[in-house]
């Protein structure tokens, strides 16, 4: 995630926020749900304690099929969701998170399922009990008025409305505002998009487009996410977009969708996407995807880009470094991805440091330069206020010492192994996390065993200690 406008030093700080405490009554249900996860009833969420109920417990889904109809007028969404999934313990009753909306109708393998709504947690109790290891696929149909949800740090989420349809991004926790999810990065899968919209709309997924066919007033495009997405990358946006398709010479379809009132200011940087993919993939190894691109948007209440996968949404025209900073992010970030969200700056850090190494080989200052000039901020500015792997809540989790900090411990890093040994990290840990998840235990540790070094103070010292190092 990059904020719009932000120093480009900086990186990004999203506006600030305090977090909630948890209600006493969710804590009470998490507590419950914590305990019958050990018998039959899936835990109603994640266990991450920055979002306590995000994410699901007692299955894993492999599949999501969303069929979504958007009235751009009336605002209103139909959808049918089927959920192909596999059971982890045995289920007699499971959650999904969904917030808002109006569910009309549940079915577990095609048998009526009960159902019933607290919060964001969608309760089903399927017919029969479904045992341990057994795949099911559970089909949620439901329809209304998506509405955005504000996240700790007091920014827009999920299924944002624009003037003339609406910005999809869903970090940390909107995903929830239109599609039942197991809506953790913990949980990764593989998705279908049908959406019909209105004619001369786009609606833009991820993946690889499949079709598109117009009947009377209405268009439907079809997508197809292959290879394994966590729920906050996925994306739906409607607009009034110019489309411009391609392959690359690595193969990798690109998909833009720009609004034309960012056209103009859009039309350079997004030249440039090949040639910043080419050179991120020498850094960090394969492009993980089989598509690319860009959503360009004019929503400017929004104030923030988002790295959903294989195709990254900007809130506005993007400059050179948002564009290097959201596609680094395919690598960390989208195929390499979080247990935690306390683990964020392996995202944000690692995105902002792409940022710095970019400008180092195209001619802009070093990243020694970048980091010397953060560095000569004083003890009591916000690049201090906490350690970058231990940010405290959900609140900071996209402020400036997660992004700058997490970039200059990446920055203290190549100093004390070496370029070659340092690039090599990077690439032997975007390879062999690849699709799946990666934490800061296990980076510490792969940086260890490439370098042959006792890392521990740096990684000590930079991630996690309070104040100025």
């Amino acid at each position: 995630m990059q904020v719009q406008g932000a120093s480009r030093r900086t990186a990004v700080l999203r506006r600030e926020a305090v977090l909630a405490t948890v209600p006493v009554a969710v804590a009470a249900l998490l507590a419950a749900a914590g305990t019958a996860s050990a018998g039959t009833i899936g835990a109603a969420g994640a266990g991450d304690p920055y979002f306590p109920l995000s994410g699901n417990g007692g299955y894993h889904v492999g599949h999501y099929d969303l069929t979504l109809r958007y009235d751009t007028s009336s605002h209103h969404l139909d959808g049918k969701a089927v959920l192909t999934a596999r059971a982890t313990q045995k289920l007699t009753r499971f959650d999904l998170d969904l917030s808002g909306l109006k569910v009309t109708r549940v079915t577990v393998d095609g048998r009526t399922a009960r159902f019933s709504r607290s919060g964001q947690e969608l309760a089903v109790t399927p017919s029969r009990a479904l045992a341990k290891g057994r795949s099911f696929q559970v089909t949620v149909t439901y329809g209304g008025t998506p509405k955005q949800v504000t996240d700790p740090d007091g920014s827009p989420d999920g299924w944002i409305r624009t003037d003339d349809g609406a910005f999809v991004a869903g970090e940390p926790q909107g995903a929830m505002t239109w599609f039942p999810a197991n809506s953790h990065p913990k949980d990764k899968s593989s998705y279908d998009f049908t959406i019909t919209v209105p004619k001369g709309r786009t609606a833009v997924a991820n993946g690889v487009l499949l079709g598109q066919h117009t009947s009377g007033a209405r268009t439907t495009f079809r997508w197809r996410q292959s290879e394994p997405m966590a729920a906050y990358l996925a994306t739906a946006t409607v607009g009034t977009f110019k489309v411009q398709q391609y392959t690359t010479r690595d193969g990798i379809k690109v998909y833009n969708a720009v609004d034309p009132r960012e056209a103009s200011g859009s039309a350079a940087v997004l030249k440039k996407l090949p040639s910043v993919l080419e050179w991120e993939s020498e850094l960090f190894g394969p492009y993980p995807f089989r598509s690319a691109g860009a959503i360009v948007d004019h929503a400017p209440n929004v104030g923030y880009a988002l790295e959903t996968q294989g195709r990254p949404i900007y809130d506005s025209a993007p400059d050179l470094d948002t564009l290097v900073h959201e596609n680094a992010h395919q690598w960390f970030g989208d195929s390499v991805s979080l247990t935690a969200w306390k683990d964020i700056w392996l995202n944000e850090g690692f995105a902002t440091y792409a940022e710095w190494l970019y400008e180092e080989q195209h001619g802009g200052d070093s990243a020694q330069k970048t980091f010397d000039a953060l560095y000569a901020k004083p003890a009591g500015n916000d690049l201090w206020a906490y350690p970058p792997a231990d940010p405290g809540s959900g609140a900071n989790i996209f402020g400036t010492p997660v992004y700058a900090r997490g970039a200059m411990a990446l920055h203290e890093l190549r100093k004390a192994v070496g370029d070659t040994v340092f690039f090599r990290i990077l690439r032997v840990w975007a390879g062999e996390h690849r699709y799946g998840h990666g934490t800061t235990a296990e980076f510490v540790k792969l940086a260890q065993g490439q370098s042959g070094k006792d890392l521990t103070s740096l990684f000590q010292t930079w991630l996690y200690k309070k104040g100025k190092p």
